[in-house]
């Protein structure tokens, strides 16, 4: 994926991290901290990194200073693996990781997590986020919990996350003014998404009313949770009351009641209903002339539609931001909306952060290099241009967005209220995999129901491989 959204524009475009030096904040404090803890003596703190190896080599050369001043034995490697999408760039850390080549730190999306945390191949972080908590009680206070929920797998907190972005819907106000349509309203239904397309399929000019792009986050899946529905059973593991019962959130405006110890993803429901009625939805939008045949994984053709002023709505989060801004347009010409309700006002979100692998030799270490990349003072330097969602909502304010755009950009946070992560157990890579064939499938077909009866089956075969 690229740097700055010039090529596939996806949901976290991942990683990619400014050339220019990396300011943070309180460096000095935490040279007194210890390091000697998990196992072993300094060295290279080896770090994976999703993207390309110039970005990778910029961030290691803005970030080793400041390691130093942890430890001055201590030096930094960041490997980058790129890939088109998520279940890419995981195939190749479990190659990499059989071949006997583990790092101590990896950055990783809600996509990874439970498949990583499954194989024993992370570290639970609930005994150094304890031994930390006073230095970590702005982080907490200021994040929302469902971020840090969606982060923990059968009781046990495996990364802290510093961004996210949850499916919003942008619209092009150009296209909008054309058709003669108004800001939707905050709880617009998909009775008015869909006159709202109707109007735009009318403006002509090689204009569509609306486009998607085939993968799991922000696909026809918004639609599908919109609809009451999911690819999964939904439910919670047990547990997480070391961090939900501390005084971790103490002032945290959102509290933490109901939080339990992760989302426990159940039996596939891939043929639901609710999941043919959404997938169909979007095929007869395409049939009628309003979507284009949307790609698969990036986001390349969508981007370069959207910008030339060819699409009405599309879904987004965060990242389009930075990415449209830097397609070109200016703030102004787009903006964005909460996403429509259907049978229920559920959206989705995916949440990005920093693991350690249970190998390392030097996690006390590779903890304080988390600590450092997950403070506030640390976010415009990590992600230049707005092409993520902050985590910490201190962040998102107008003067972040006055140059980008959009003039919502509230929208980003407030949809975290109705969201859950997107599906995501240990078997991650098969469902998504089958998730873009069989979607393709019923593109090609316009038969929704028989694609994803194939999915159902797809999905039951591997979680029971999996089990």
């Amino acid at each position: 994926m690229a740097n700055g959204f010039s090529t596939p524009i996806d949901r976290r475009t991942l990683f990619r991290f400014g050339a220019a030096g990396l300011a943070l904040a309180g460096v000095g404090s935490l040279a007194a901290c210890s390091t000697s803890g998990g196992g072993g003596a300094t060295g290279t703190i080896k770090m994976l990194y999703f993207g390309e190896q110039s970005a990778a080599t910029a961030l290691q050369k803005a970030i080793e200073p400041k390691i130093r001043q942890l430890d001055k034995k201590a030096s930094l490697q960041v490997t980058a693996i790129n890939g088109t999408d998520w279940n890419d760039f995981l195939a190749k850390v479990l190659t990499q990781i059989a071949s006997g080549d583990v790092p101590d730190i990896v950055s990783v999306a809600t996509e990874g997590q439970q498949l990583l945390a499954s194989k024993d191949l992370l570290t639970p972080l609930d005994d150094l986020v304890t031994k930390n908590l006073s230095g970590l009680s702005a982080y907490f206070k200021g994040i929302h919990p469902s971020l840090v929920e969606s982060t923990m797998y059968q009781g046990h907190l495996y990364t802290l996350p510093d961004s996210f972005n949850a499916g919003s819907m942008f619209y092009s106000t150009s296209l909008f003014e054309k058709a003669g349509l108004a800001r939707p309203a905050a709880n617009w239904s998909m009775d008015d998404f869909h006159s709202s397309a109707e109007r735009l399929a009318k403006v002509g000019g090689s204009t569509y009313a609306f486009d998607w792009v085939v993968r799991l986050w922000g696909s026809w899946t918004s639609f599908l949770y919109a609809n009451d529905g999911n690819l999964l059973e939904e439910g919670r593991y047990s547990g997480g009351d070391w961090l939900w019962g501390s005084k971790a959130f103490d002032g945290n405006a959102v509290g933490v009641s109901g939080r339990k110890g992760g989302w426990k993803w159940g039996d596939p429901t891939a043929n639901s209903d609710a999941a043919v009625e959404a997938l169909q939805y979007v095929i007869d939008l395409q049939k009628s002339g309003a979507s284009p045949s949307p790609d698969v994984g990036g986001g390349s053709t969508l981007q370069g539609l959207f910008s030339s002023g060819r699409i009405g709505m599309t879904i987004g989060g965060g990242f389009w931001a930075g990415g449209l801004h830097n397609a070109g347009m200016k703030n102004g010409s787009f903006d964005v909306v909460q996403f429509p309700t259907w049978k229920s006002n559920k959206s989705l979100f995916g949440a990005g952060g920093y693991g350690i692998f249970n190998s390392s030799k030097q996690k006390d270490l590779a903890f304080e290099v988390i600590k450092l990349m997950v403070q506030p003072e640390s976010f415009d330097a990590l992600w230049p241009g707005n092409v993520t969602t902050p985590a910490q909502k201190s962040l998102l304010t107008a003067d972040r967005y006055e140059t980008t755009g959009p003039e919502h950009w509230s929208v980003f946070y407030d949809q975290l209220d109705n969201s859950v992560p997107i599906s995501a157990p240990p078997y991650y890579n098969a469902l998504a995999t089958a998730l873009n064939q069989r979607t393709t499938q019923a593109i090609s077909s316009g038969n929704a129901k028989k694609a994803l009866d194939g999915l159902q089956a797809d999905i039951e075969k591997a979680a029971a491989q999996a089990s």
